[in-house]
């Protein structure tokens, strides 16, 4: 049984889906590229009447002071998440800067891409294991795409952490039986089309995740 995020949330109707069918962390994409990009305004709306208990994860793209600064005066994020290029000394900086934990997302395409997962496991508070994107992508995520997942079995690292990359309905059961991930994420994998949420694809997604 594995916790659940919905990732790149837009919709009053698709977050009330994903806390109806019991996702512990919700994720508002701030990067201005992706199909799933909202305002803070628009997510300080979207999570304005959040149960207790779920978490309100912001996605960024190596952002600047100013844009962390600007989107947490909106809205009030539980988790910030880093999906970009950043080094670890910039994983604490955004530590010391928003007094909030980090969750640092890690793209993953073979062996030698494990080592960072120990080096960010250092300074971020949560890792997100994800697929690396394709050369030349316009997102580092959301792209629907999975990883050699037999590359996790019997690891164990520093922090909590969740897998992500090419997780659907059908398959995200597999995917927590063979890696034991605690958490799963999930963007594009509960969409009918780019950006738009599914809410009958996000009750099958938690259900699959959760047993």
């Amino acid at each position: 049984m594995a916790e659940v995020k919905i990732c790149g949330l837009r919709e009053p109707a698709h977050v009330a889906a994903a806390v109806e069918a019991g996702a512990r962390y919700l994720g508002f994409v701030f990067f201005p590229k992706s199909p799933r990009a909202v305002t803070g305004a628009e997510a300080a709306t979207l999570s304005a009447d959040l149960p207790v208990g779920v978490a309100k994860v912001g996605l960024f793209v190596d952002p600047s002071d100013a844009l962390l600064t600007e989107v947490l005066d909106a809205v009030a994020l539980d988790i910030v998440q880093l999906h970009g290029h950043e080094t670890p000394e910039r994983v604490a900086e955004v530590k010391a800067l928003t007094g909030l934990p980090v969750m640092k997302a890690v793209g993953i395409s073979g062996p030698d891409d494990l080592v960072l997962l120990t080096e960010y496991g250092v300074v971020a508070d949560m890792l997100l294991v994800d697929a690396k994107p394709p050369k030349g992508a316009d997102l580092p995520g959301g792209n629907g795409l999975a990883f050699d997942w037999r590359l996790l079995v019997g690891r164990r690292w520093l922090r909590p952490w969740m897998l992500a990359g090419g997780l659907t309905p059908d398959n995200v059961a597999e995917a927590v039986r063979l890696t034991g991930a605690p958490a799963v994420d999930v963007s594009s994998g509960v969409e009918s089309a780019a950006g738009v949420k599914d809410s009958a694809r996000i009750g099958a997604f938690c259900a699959a995740a959760r047993g």
